[in-house]
């Protein structure tokens, strides 16, 4: 199976603020835009930025691995070296983590490196790497 890209519609306070977010600290291609949207190229997938002045972040969040993970979430699976770029970028910004850029399960089937961090509008982003892509679905250790 091709894997096709997919589309994440989200709601943000300010247009200006999530341009500069996605477009400059993420380095998303914009694509087409209105007063009220902005599309962006999301390594290959389309998100679009819609505007909700009394758009909130949710407050929700589940242990996961002595983490709270705020639900909802979205993100991508970078490379390391990809995930260790945007980590730096992140950082030198000066954008807060949430959860801070850590191995997750070390030593398990899914160890995955992964930071957690929210845009302007508080929507959560998560990204993660894995030494190993084919280990993405895997349930238990190889044998």
């Amino acid at each position: 199976m091709t894997l096709r890209p997919f589309h994440l519609a989200f709601p943000v306070h300010d247009l200006a603020a999530a341009r500069a977010f996605y477009g400059g600290i993420l380095d998303c291609r914009e694509g087409r835009s209105s007063d009220h949207w902005i599309d962006f190229d999301f390594h290959g997938h389309q998100i679009v930025a819609h505007l909700d002045p009394a758009a909130k972040p949710a407050g929700v969040t589940n242990p996961v691995d002595g983490h709270d993970v705020p639900v909802p979430h979205f993100g991508i699976v970078l490379t390391m070296h990809d995930w260790q770029a945007l980590a730096d970028r992140v950082e030198a910004a000066g954008v807060g983590f949430g959860i801070a850029p850590h191995i997750r399960f070390k030593g398990q089937t899914g160890e995955q490196a992964t930071m957690f961090f929210r845009d302007p509008s508080g929507n959560a982003l998560e990204f993660k790497a894995f030494a190993d892509d084919s280990r993405l679905f895997a349930t238990e250790s190889a044998a």
